[in-house]
């Protein structure tokens, strides 16, 4: 074998892994690639033509794309190789963010090119996914849920972020919860239904008044101590108060531009 061929073969051992690990991947076909067929026609060609016209006024680029699934693959290492492999964004801006879903897997990711990490920052695109993809996906409105991650991330990469950080720091409150209340006024009327008896036994005789043998006046009730009631409170003359009395009660033509990625991004999951 000639010294040529021999290079031609390790060439072609050495390029044949890095062919099959590209095959995997589709193509870039357009600003919005749904292979997995999640996005209706409707918002697909809307946000097609939203982010043609946002590439257009600042050059940063943002492209949609989903898969049926990641084929055992994690998200962050598939989604790196894909934007590199689209060469997302401007060779010398690094300008590009992918956001992709395997709803196969029920995953989702948005990757940030290295120029714009300092721009849409991993707290960003986390308040996105968490707030704007995570509840939609659940309720089954993958549509709904994409376009406004993609209106927050544009919002953003316009300059305006402030929106987003204060929704975030108001989803980060626990919202009500009936149940909650409930167990915490049942704590509290146990509490005051048990301190309340003992109080009731040690107070009277202490800040009361003496009437009589185990009979004592105090807040204008008569406790007797001679009179328990079945629980061990005391029982008053006048029936003011008693600690057995149970008062409460608990019931296509479109291509990249070059650029690279460094991980930059958050992960989610449904």
């Amino acid at each position: 074998m000639c010294r040529s061929a021999f290079v031609g073969v390790l060439l072609a051992l050495f390029l044949l892994p890095l062919a099959a690990l590209a095959a995997d991947l589709p193509a870039l076909t357009g600003r919005v690639v749904d292979n997995a067929g999640i996005i209706d026609a409707g918002t697909r060609a809307a946000l097609t033509q939203k982010l043609a016209d946002f590439e257009t006024k600042g050059s940063d680029q943002i492209v949609v794309a989903t898969i049926p699934s990641l084929g055992g693959e994690e998200i962050e290492p598939y989604a790196n190789r894909l934007f590199r492999f689209w060469k997302l964004g401007q060779a010398k801006e690094n300008n590009g963010v992918l956001l992709l879903v395997a709803p196969n897997d029920r995953k989702m990711r948005i990757e940030v090119g290295y120029g714009l990490e300092g721009t849409l920052t991993d707290l960003h695109t986390k308040l996105i996914i968490e707030n704007d993809m995570v509840p939609a996906f659940r309720a089954g409105d993958f549509s709904g849920g994409i376009t406004k991650a993609v209106d927050d991330m544009i919002m953003v990469l316009e300059g305006n972020p402030e929106e987003l950080e204060a929704r975030g720091k108001r989803n980060e409150q626990a919202p009500f919860n009936s149940d909650d209340l409930f167990f915490a006024i049942f704590i509290i009327i146990w509490a005051l239904i048990f301190f309340g008896g003992i109080a009731m036994t040690v107070l009277p005789p202490i800040f009361g008044q003496k009437i009589g043998p185990g009979r004592y006046r105090w807040l204008g009730m008569t406790f007797d101590q001679n009179r328990r009631s079945s629980s061990g409170g005391w029982s008053s003359g006048s029936g003011g108060w008693s600690s057995g009395g149970g008062g409460w009660s608990s019931g296509g033509g479109f291509s990249g531009g070059g650029g690279s990625s460094g991980g930059g991004g958050s992960s989610g999951s449904w």
